[in-house]
């Protein structure tokens, strides 16, 4: 029996107890969708009646659908536009070799990481309401933005945080050797490098922005996507099955957009990382030095 560095090869047994495993689950997984199917038909959710409003006329989509999806994506995008930067310099003010930078960052990301997001917009709608002259339409997008922000600039600062420390040492030591200074070899040589290895997290964290706003529908009456679901399924006939479904294919997709552009962000940074280190030969470095060039 040949085996790899990881596991050892199966055998003829554990080979044919896996295929009856995997036929097993084919088809428990396909009584299952069968059993979903015939409920939902039983109960008049596959009726095409209550899939019409979204495939045979734009109203639902012009009076529902498309004013909550642009409430979220401006909810989202205004979150994502001062959390990147905030926990950005939350995060590095947390390496400071200066206690009374660090230790005020450090409480202040503990605090708000450790307090639920959805209490963080519920003290952000009292707050506008009580403290300022924002409008009673306008709170509620204030408030779902504050208690995004403050929750998830906490979060990305840790990210951060944690992206560049797990560099070598040697890299910042490298570039104290030279004679940079700590904010130049934070600038220059740390963060650059930690971009790439902190993208999947901090694309994670983008996304759970996305989903997030859906609680400021849920409990601050702010009209986003997922909002609209109560409205548009009363006015169609109770077809709650359906208004969800294109809902949250609607999110699926928006999340699959910002997770397939970070992938191929992450992929173009990788090779332009690759394409600075090319090497000179014997040749090209004496034809650089015959020409004066420096190498």
């Amino acid at each position: 029996m040949s085996s790899s560095v990881l596991y050892d090869a199966q055998g003829p047994r554990a080979k044919r107890r896996n295929v009856v495993y995997s036929i097993v689950f084919v088809l428990a997984l396909a009584a299952l969708l069968w059993w979903v199917y015939q409920g939902l038909s039983d109960k008049g959710q596959l009726d095409w009646e209550k899939w019409k409003p979204f495939f045979a006329g734009s109203e639902a989509w012009t009076t529902y659908i498309l004013p909550g999806l642009k409430n979220t994506l401006i909810a989202a995008a205004l979150s994502m536009v001062i959390a990147l930067p905030l926990g950005a310099v939350f995060g590095i003010a947390r390496l400071s070799d200066h206690a009374w930078i660090r230790v005020p960052a450090a409480v202040i990301v503990e605090f708000f990481r450790a307090i639920p997001v959805l209490m963080l917009m519920i003290f952000g709608l009292a707050l506008f309401a009580q403290y300022t002259n924002v409008g009673s339409d306008d709170r509620p997008l204030y408030a779902v933005v504050t208690g995004l922000v403050l929750y998830n600039a906490s979060v990305l600062a840790e990210i951060v945080r944690a992206g560049i420390l797990s560099l070598p040492k040697g890299q910042a030591e490298a570039g104290q050797a030279i004679g940079l200074r700590k904010t130049q070899v934070m600038t220059s040589i740390l963060l650059p490098q930690a971009v790439t290895a902190m993208l999947p997290a901090i694309v994670s964290q983008l996304v759970v922005i996305v989903k997030d706003t859906a609680l400021g529908g849920a409990i601050l009456t702010f009209p986003e996507l997922l909002a609209s679901v109560s409205p548009m399924s009363s006015y169609y006939g109770a077809n709650t099955i359906a208004s969800f479904t294109i809902v949250a294919v609607i999110y699926i997709l928006l999340n699959f957009s910002l997770t397939s552009f970070a992938s191929w962000l992450e992929r173009r940074l990788r090779r332009a990382k690759k394409s600075t280190g090319a090497v000179l030969g014997p040749t090209a470095v004496a034809d650089a030095e015959s020409t004066g060039a420096t190498v």
